[in-house]
């Protein structure tokens, strides 16, 4: 049986923990395997996150030279998706803390801003593929208003269809709390979007 007929009948998962195991005992082959299996993922998931996409490649630079640096240590307790998720919550809650003290605009300003842009386009009657594009960016706006644990949350159920169980592992807490923070994030998100849903 070839190598790709073998990894073909290997689960995801079952493929990146053998490779982080290659890991572990120093190869760069294995390490770039990883990287490139993760990276387009780690980098819309950090980019949702800080609202920001010109940060998340640094961001998701910085996610896996953590995790090169942790392989030695690495022992298979999950999917290695949540080992991933976890280092990368981490370093997005950092960062979300450090945008927090340097920002200039209040969250709430930049959200004016967002959603009276929108309905001033709205306003000028956009085709359709304009109209989505506007609807995304409030629905952006309105995800990067929640709470961090609320609005990873979201990120990892809404756009990596993650098991509740596994967003638990990733935000430390337990299933029950998980669907809390998704049951308040959509309250405030209909409340955020309610116009929009209205229309």
């Amino acid at each position: 049986m070839s190598d790709i007929d073998t990894q073909d009948s290997l689960s995801d998962d079952a493929i990146d923990v053998a490779l982080m195991m290659r890991v572990k005992t120093g190869d760069h082959a294995a390490f770039q395997e990883l990287v490139e299996r993760h990276q387009n993922m780690i980098v819309g998931t950090v980019a949702k996150m800080l609202g920001n996409a010109s940060d998340a490649q640094d961001i998701a630079q910085q996610v896996f030279i953590r995790l090169w640096k942790s392989a030695p240590r690495y022992k298979r307790k999950a999917k290695f998706t949540t080992f991933l998720f976890t280092i990368t919550r981490n370093l997005v809650f950092n960062e979300s803390k450090k945008h927090a003290r340097r920002k200039t605009h209040s969250l709430e300003e930049r959200q004016e801003e967002n959603f009276s842009q929108v309905a001033e386009d709205c306003s000028r009657k956009p085709d359709a593929e304009t109209l989505q594009s506007e609807l995304q960016a409030a629905v952006d706006a309105a995800i990067n208003s929640l709470p961090e644990k609320q609005r990873m949350a979201v990120i990892l159920r809404r756009y990596e269809n993650m098991p509740y169980e596994e967003i638990a592992d990733v935000l430390k807490t337990s299933v029950s709390a998980v669907k809390s923070h998704l049951f308040r994030a959509r309250t405030e998100l209909r409340e955020s979007l309610g116009r929009y849903l209205d229309e």
